[in-house]
């Protein structure tokens, strides 16, 4: 049998309730105990790196996920990680760039309901990801949940409260599951050797471009970070409120050595600052990175990624460019 290690990080899942509301509190051995038909697919052992509602999760959680399975990474044949669902995407994509090249299943699933509900998503969730991740198919990281398989560096959650809560953005699933049956379209890549990391820079920040946004924001996020994400409208720019305020801005930071990522808020199709001129311009500037089809996620996830690596502009243009898990199919030339 598939040996497999349950790694418990608290969510849904595994919450109860309290008279503050549903909070984490079950162990991934007492989240078996509700699924007994694992145990004929594999043998399973577990542990709990930390027990969180996932709004709590940081990049410190991130990397010591990636250490435990880097620790055990010898001794199993995949894992299953039970994360909460509201930052389940951002664990996906950093462990993504932590874990490169990885020749086994590292599965991450969760719930919209905790597991001793009776209309609970859970039982289907995790049996789900313990079938991935016994499967000779699957490699890398991929979020399991309501019957699709999604690649870490492409998921995002776009439902709040239904089970269809994570979609797979500008790429295929992976594989879909039936009566905890795998169907698999795009296998994992199985050979060579993983590639492990351990530093994350939290030197990134995000900021969310609205109509009439006062610039004083953009300045703030330049002067606190040495990289800022930019979700930008529709295929991408700056807005231009009869001034050239943000452009001057962005002209300023980064020939001060700060990174800027344009990115989009249109969640299908990516962006393409080509198009417009409020665009165009930004072009010419190397440290302005464009981040094509890449989930905001990805984007953020894989700066924090490369600066835990380089501060090098022409290091920190070439890697962001360098796909890495599938994260972008159209790198700049």
């Amino acid at each position: 049998m598939k040996k497999v290690l349950m790694i418990g990080t608290g969510g849904t899942i595994a919450s109860e309730m309290t008279p503050d509301g549903l909070a984490p509190g079950l162990s991934p051995e007492r989240l078996l105990q509700f699924v007994p038909a694992i145990s004929a697919l594999c043998e399973v052992d577990c542990i709990s790196v930390f027990s969180e509602d996932s709004t709590n999760i940081t990049p410190a959680h991130w990397t010591r996920i990636a250490q435990t399975i880097r620790d055990h990474y010898e001794r199993y044949d995949g894992f299953v990680i039970s994360h909460g669902t509201d930052t389940m995407a951002y664990t996906a994509a950093a462990l993504s760039y932590l874990i490169q090249h990885s020749r086994k299943p590292i599965v991450l699933t969760g719930a919209q309901k905790p597991i001793y509900f009776d209309s609970t998503d859970s039982k289907t969730n995790l049996t789900d990801a313990f079938v991935c991740a016994c499967s000779e198919k699957a490699a890398g990281v991929a979020i399991v949940f309501n019957g699709r398989v999604i690649l870490g560096t492409r998921a995002r959650k776009t439902c709040s409260k239904s089970f269809a809560a994570f979609s797979s953005i500008n790429y295929p699933d992976l594989a879909t599951l039936q009566d905890h049956r795998l169907l698999c379209y795009i296998p994992g890549e199985r050979s060579g050797e993983p590639c492990f990391f351990d530093r994350l820079s939290t030197d990134v920040s995000l900021v969310k471009l609205v109509p009439g946004m006062d610039p004083a924001l953009l300045r703030f996020a330049l002067e606190h970070k040495s990289a800022l994400i930019v979700e930008c409208f529709g295929v991408g720019g700056l807005p231009s409120y009869g001034d050239n305020a943000f452009f001057d801005l962005v002209s300023d930071y980064t020939a001060r050595g700060r990174f800027v990522v344009m990115t989009t808020q249109v969640q299908n199709e990516g962006s393409d600052l080509s198009v417009y001129s409020v665009g165009h311009r930004l072009k010419e500037n190397r440290r302005v990175l464009e981040a094509y089809d890449m989930t905001t996620e990805a984007a953020y996830t894989k700066m924090m990624w490369i600066l835990g690596q380089t501060r090098v502009p022409e290091a920190v243009h070439s890697l962001f460019y360098t796909p890495v898990a599938h994260d972008i199919l159209h790198p700049d030339p």
